[in-house]
């Protein structure tokens, strides 16, 4: 599940879940600001102020999600009302997703193996 204020590492995690085939991405398109951050630039206090420095690209040789973001496979916003009332319709709409894949695709449950001889025998600890 993504939406727009989806950004930075949620991008990458979505990206990724994409490009693995892992599954479907549910909501809104992410803000579209995945971009390495320097943690080089110190301060006078020792402290770190880190900035934005380094775009990510694909094995493909294309800038990924900077300025784009990652476009959901199922497009479902989240209505300001509706949230203020309590509800959900991108948890919603994922749910009856996944209850449909399960409906239509049930994965078998393998039987049981046999049950392992734990009786103690004179000579093994």
């Amino acid at each position: 599940m993504t939406d727009q204020r989806t950004a930075s590492d949620g991008e990458a995690f979505a990206e990724g879940f994409r490009r693995l085939g892992l599954g479907t991405i549910i909501g809104m398109r992410t803000w579209g600001g995945e971009i390495w951050l320097s943690s080089s630039n110190f301060l006078v206090d020792k402290g770190i102020a880190t900035a934005a420095e380094t775009g990510v690209y694909g094995p493909e040789g294309e800038w990924l999600i900077e300025g784009r973001g990652v476009q959901p496979d199922i497009v479902v916003d989240d209505l300001p009302a509706a949230t203020f009332r309590g509800g959900d319709a991108q948890l919603d709409a994922a749910v009856r997703y996944l209850q449909g894949q399960i409906r239509d695709h049930p994965a078998p449950v393998p039987p049981p193996p046999a049950y392992p001889d734990k009786a103690w025998k004179p000579g093994r600890p």
